[in-house]
């Protein structure tokens, strides 16, 4: 999923108001801003095989640090330990480990059987719900309207800025999201793990938007 796991962060806005939305994307995007680190590092790979995945056009096929169950929910576990440490709230710790836990969960159900139980695991798992892109779009655009609906209803904008930077995240990510769909595939997987990396950026962009929004405790 891509705009699905957006969907988690703007909702978790909800049920922990105190958590910066930066924050919250970094927790349900940490599994897909690790992967890119790891593939240009040389130790995850990825290759171009549009015939394996409709929707993706991508073979993933060796992420077991990223990706594999085990993996998950040993970053769940740390970064929710992280959170523990730094703010002394337990509620909101367990809610932003459980929010990146939320990342595997969602693959699981879009993937076709490629994540593995743990590394060195040859047993891997999937739903493929990817194997139908009408049926992906729709679910998909479904929970991000459904988490923006409740990030809404759990903020208020202080000012313009607040409401113009939350809409132009949403334009982007709808652009972003259509130009995935219908851009053909790159020649090769070299520049996949660059392009990747501009995940990075919604980062600073969503905490730019709670500065100008006040959430509702």
């Amino acid at each position: 999923m891509f705009i699905g796991h957006f969907a988690v962060g703007l909702g978790a806005k909800k049920a922990a108001p105190r958590i910066k939305l930066g924050t919250l994307f970094f927790a349900a995007q940490f599994l897909d801003l690790l992967w890119p680190l790891l593939i240009l590092a040389g130790i995850e790979h990825v290759r171009i095989n549009p015939h394996v995945i409709p929707f993706l056009r991508l073979e993933l096929y060796d992420y077991p640090v990223s990706h594999s169950l085990l993996t998950s929910l040993l970053w769940s576990g740390l970064i929710g330990s992280a959170y523990y440490l730094l703010h002394k709230n337990r509620r909101h710790a367990v809610i932003l480990g459980c929010v990146v836990l939320s990342h595997w969960l969602l693959d699981f159900i879009s993937h076709v059987p490629d994540l593995p139980l743990a590394p060195g695991s040859s047993f891997y798992v999937g739903l493929g719900l990817w194997n139908s892109t009408v049926a992906t779009i729709v679910i998909e655009s479904l929970l991000f309207i459904a988490g923006f609906v409740l990030y809404l209803r759990s903020t208020t904008a202080k000012d313009k800025t607040g409401v113009i930077a939350l809409w132009t995240l949403v334009i982007f990510l709808a652009v972003s999201y259509i130009s995935n769909i219908i851009a053909p595939p790159p020649a090769d997987a070299g520049p996949v793990g660059w392009l990747a990396l501009s995940m990075w950026i919604f980062i600073p962009w969503g905490n730019w938007i709670d500065r100008h929004r006040a959430s509702h405790e």
